[in-house]
């Protein structure tokens, strides 16, 4: 009885494209496990381009790094990557549950 292949579901291919993602930033610079503050900003300039172009205060990028960092090393690694993705994900589900989606009324204030 041969098994047939399973494809992944959208959580686990959300889970890969986030680590394909910082795969993709991480080690240009050397460590491949962790993001320099130079492959950090080019993550944020690249990927949430948006977001760094609405600033107008231009170290915002550098309080960010520092906040990120928990452990001082002035590296991010994955686990510290994820607190910024898990951040902006609360922050826009937030905005979502206060305005509601397109088309319906807004949730329950929080």
């Amino acid at each position: 009885m041969s098994k047939v292949p399973v494809s992944p579901t959208e959580t686990e291919r959300c889970i890969e494209s986030l680590l394909a993602v910082f795969q993709r930033y991480a080690g240009r610079e050397g460590d491949s496990c962790t993001l320099s503050k130079k492959e950090f900003l080019s993550f944020m300039n690249s990927e949430l381009a948006s977001f760094t172009q609405s600033q107008k205060d231009p170290a915002v990028l550098d309080r960010m790094m520092k906040k990120l960092d928990l452990n001082c090393d002035g590296q991010l690694d994955f686990q510290e990557f994820l607190n910024l993705v898990g951040g902006i994900a609360v922050a826009c589900h937030v905005a979502l549950c206060v305005q509601g989606p397109p088309g319906h009324p807004p949730s329950k204030k929080l």
